[in-house]
């Protein structure tokens, strides 16, 4: 099973993030793929991603209108990492996950 993670993160952590969070999620439920999304806000790194996770992801989505914390996790993996507006993963997740693995 194809599996999509991601990292949602906006400067207040608020609102944004659980929206980009949720339509990553019910995109890739979708889809039948298997998922787990991490949310960075005031209150810290919540569903926070393994190493484990980042090794067996096919796609890896980072959503943020601000730094994510511990980006380092991720510079391995730089082959299926994409960077998305946080509006565009909101609107339109689903074509992107479609577009890159299918």
């Amino acid at each position: 099973m194809k599996k999509v993670i991601g990292v949602c993160a906006c400067p207040t952590g608020i609102a944004h993030t659980y929206m980009a969070a949720d339509a990553i999620e019910q995109a890739a439920k979708n889809m039948g793929y298997d998922y787990k999304v991490e949310t960075q806000g005031s209150i810290g790194i919540e569903d926070r991603l393994t190493e484990q996770d980042i090794k067996e992801a096919d796609l890896i989505i980072i959503t943020a209108a601000v730094k994510i914390r511990e980006s380092e996790r991720f510079d391995d993996y730089k082959d299926k990492l994409i960077e998305v507006p946080l509006q565009t993963t909101i609107a339109r997740i689903d074509e992107i996950i479609k577009e890159k693995i299918g």
